[in-house]
């Protein structure tokens, strides 16, 4: 379960092997072994035991600001695993083995793209040639970026000009089956110009606290990343493994839209900019954590979305020191059983 808090003024303590979420004069508590993790997206109150309970169960608590960012997170000091997988990191950087991985999660990443929007096509066929055209401009991006060669350093500006160019043509199509009212111009980041980026961003953090969590889980170093260059303090890792599971919030944000589901009252202003309230947070963390707990096929197995993220990164991670080995069937049966969540809770 993902405990989620995000009422002003919530006061998170623990209550012997439970946590206790109190507001006013509410309150409720979980016992420790349903949490795998805790997300604070609004001012409240944490006592030292409760962050003590956590990280003893090996369970993280994530800080979001208005955006849906990580600013701070609460985990437990001790490495994922062996230091070699972060020596990999490093020597693969240089040869073509670098260049093929990031590929992968490239043409993962597009491949989504064309799979979502070929679903969208089927029941909106006043705008199939349309949409056809948007998937035949990512389907280039795609072809273009499969016969790239060399290394990092010599393709990352064609890798990212091509990711950008779908990227367009993606968001240009999902503008385009938006309802009129909520169309939007391309991608905004943070501030947000618009509703539908909005919700966008702020799921795209709480994904971003995901993969970070997988990327320490599986002895990865989050901060050795390969396309994304490295700079102080900047998660670049995280950054390049991310892209591969942006679908999973894409589509239930699309959802929200489509089902006429999205109210005026989910958006607040911001300084040049449109951010989320307390009930548009609310709406958005029930519909992902809603479909990051549906099944799906991963690699020959039926498994719950949310698990595939770790499971990726510890197939990376097992890559590096184990080249061409995937993990036997052990490994990921005890990857799925530790990470069988239930839909979260919030307060």
């Amino acid at each position: 379960m993902q405990l989620v808090i995000n009422s002003y003024g919530s006061y998170l303590r623990k209550n012997g092997n439970c946590f206790q979420v109190k507001r006013d004069d509410k309150s409720f508590e979980v016992a420790v072994g349903k949490i795998n993790s805790i997300l604070i997206t609004t001012a409240a109150s944490v006592t030292t035991d409760a962050i003590k309970l956590a990280v003893d169960n090996n369970i993280d608590i994530v800080f979001l600001n208005a955006y849906g960012e990580p600013y701070g997170r609460v985990w437990h000091p001790k490495l994922g695993s062996t230091t070699l997988i972060r020596r990999k990191q490093l020597e693969i950087y240089e040869n073509s083995e670098g260049l093929n991985l990031v590929k992968e999660w490239g043409l993962k990443k597009l491949d989504n793209q064309i799979k979502l929007l070929e679903r969208l096509r089927k029941t909106r066929d006043e705008k199939r040639g349309e949409l056809d055209r948007y998937i035949d401009d990512i389907s280039e991006s795609r072809e273009r970026m499969k016969r790239l060669r060399g290394t990092i350093e010599a393709k990352r500006q064609d890798m990212l000009g091509l990711e950008g160019r779908a990227s367009r043509a993606y968001f240009e199509a999902i503008s385009m089956v938006m309802p009129e009212k909520y169309r939007f111009a391309g991608r905004s980041r943070n501030p947000a110009k618009d509703e539908f980026n909005a919700l966008l961003n702020y799921g795209y953090g709480i994904l971003y606290s995901l993969v970070e969590k997988a990327c320490i889980i599986s002895g990865l170093d989050p901060y050795v990343g390969f396309l994304h260059t490295d700079s102080y303090n900047k998660m670049s890792l995280v950054f390049d493994i991310i892209e591969m599971f942006r679908i999973y919030i894409d589509e239930p944000v699309i959802y929200l839209f489509s089902r006429r589901m999205v109210k005026d009252e989910f958006f607040e202003p911001l300084e040049q900019g449109v951010g989320l309230s307390k009930d548009g947070k609310a709406a958005l963390i029930e519909a992902v954590n809603k479909a990051l707990e549906e099944t799906i096929a991963y690699r020959g197995r039926n498994v719950k979305t949310r698990n595939t993220i770790q499971m990726e990164c510890h197939r990376i991670a097992n890559g590096l020191i184990r080249p061409g080995e995937e993990p036997d069937v052990e490994e990921w049966d005890m990857l799925v059983d530790e990470g069988d969540l239930k839909e979260g809770r919030s307060c």
